[in-house]
């Protein structure tokens, strides 16, 4: 082999080891881009099921009042402005034997972030017999 044919081949190895460097970089960096991406929709979805609940919550607090002030206070979809969001207090029921109260309500911070809530009081002194997202 002549000393001409030995500095061609040396350069298509570093020209294909290049190659392959800079596909295995690029492949590496969209990996790592798209999983930030990812990691910031959940956390997103996160934040709005948390307002949701809140709101949910807050719907709960407003029925207990309610039905602190009035025993056999009753209502289906009763909207309620909470800061700059709403909720529904889609049924306060008083149960058959006069011992409960079901409460049911939802809120809704974006389209997919719905919580439905349904919480059961003791009507003695509105202490929580059962707490459940539905």
């Amino acid at each position: 082999m002549t000393p001409l044919e030995h500095k061609k081949d040396s350069g298509f190895v570093a020209l294909i080891t290049a190659i392959i460097l800079s596909f295995i970089l690029i492949l590496v960096t969209t990996t790592l881009s798209q999983s930030s991406f990812l990691t910031r929709s959940i956390l997103l979805d996160s934040e709005y099921k948390e307002r949701s609940a809140a709101l949910a919550e807050a719907c709960v607090d407003v029925a207990k009042l309610k039905l602190a002030n009035n025993s056999g206070y009753s209502v289906i979809n009763y909207d309620v402005a909470v800061g700059s969001g709403s909720c529904r207090i889609d049924a306060v029921v008083n149960q058959t034997p006069p011992n409960y109260h079901t409460i049911r309500t939802s809120a809704s911070s974006t389209m997919e972030a719905v919580t439905k809530l349904e919480i059961i009081l003791e009507a003695s002194d509105l202490s929580i017999y059962s707490w459940e997202e539905i």
